[in-house]
């Protein structure tokens, strides 16, 4: 009788096993589901932009845009010393938050920095391109906060060769050389733009979409 007892309990045991794995497997299955995948929601918001010819260049000027502007935190660190620290590493500061020494690898080019005056500091969506996509509406306030931006993917370290080819160019005309940064800088254009609600005109989504493939 105890031995029949013991079977019948061991059997459950294995019963009830057998149950939550299947319970865990189906939990699983659908969290993965129900979860978009890494980067589905790019081509959604590039999606989203609106599409309309880029505007004209009358009235512009990058003193419009002042930027590196002071980290108003009660230091003189400025949004390009900022940007340095931040994407930098082993960054050695002299007492006015200058970089002194350190290394940077440029993302558009791959190329590694040992001194903070090569390194220029990039806005992703050009100031020049946000002129022509809607900042012409915006008060030189607004144009200051989007030129110091440092709570969107907006400013980063990058070679200056890199940044000089680039200019005011959108990604209809130009892409980082390093093709597998595509993806990482077309969701960083897009989430700047879409954060500012500027608009995209059809070779600049063209060219975003090329690069959002490649994620």
């Amino acid at each position: 009788m105890s031995r029949t007892r013991s079977s019948t309990a061991a059997a459950a045991a294995v019963l009830l096993l057998v149950v939550l794995a299947i319970a865990l497997w189906w939990l699983n299955k659908a969290e993965s589901t129900a979860q978009p995948p890494p980067n589905a929601t790019a081509p959604a918001d590039l999606n989203a932009l609106v599409v309309a010819p880029a505007g004209p260049m009358s009235g512009y000027s990058r003193d419009r845009f002042s930027h590196w502007a002071g980290s108003g935190a009660g230091d003189s660190c400025d949004t390009r010393e900022i940007v340095l620290q931040r994407q930098g590493t082993e960054v050695a500061r002299d007492a006015q938050c200058r970089a002194v020494s350190g290394k940077w690898v440029s993302p558009y080019d791959g190329v590694e920095l040992r001194k903070a005056a090569d390194v220029d500091i990039d806005h992703v969506v050009p100031l020049a391109e946000a002129w022509r996509s809607g900042a012409s509406t915006w008060t030189d306030e607004q144009r200051k906060l989007f030129a110091n931006d440092l709570g969107n993917p907006q400013l980063v370290a990058v070679t200056a060769a890199s940044n000089r080819s680039k200019g005011d160019q959108d990604p209809g005309t130009w892409k980082p050389p390093a093709r597998t940064y595509w993806c990482t800088y077309a969701k960083n254009y897009v989430a700047v733009k879409a954060f500012y609600k500027l608009t995209v005109d059809t070779k600049e989504r063209d060219g975003l979409t090329t690069m959002l493939a490649t994620c």
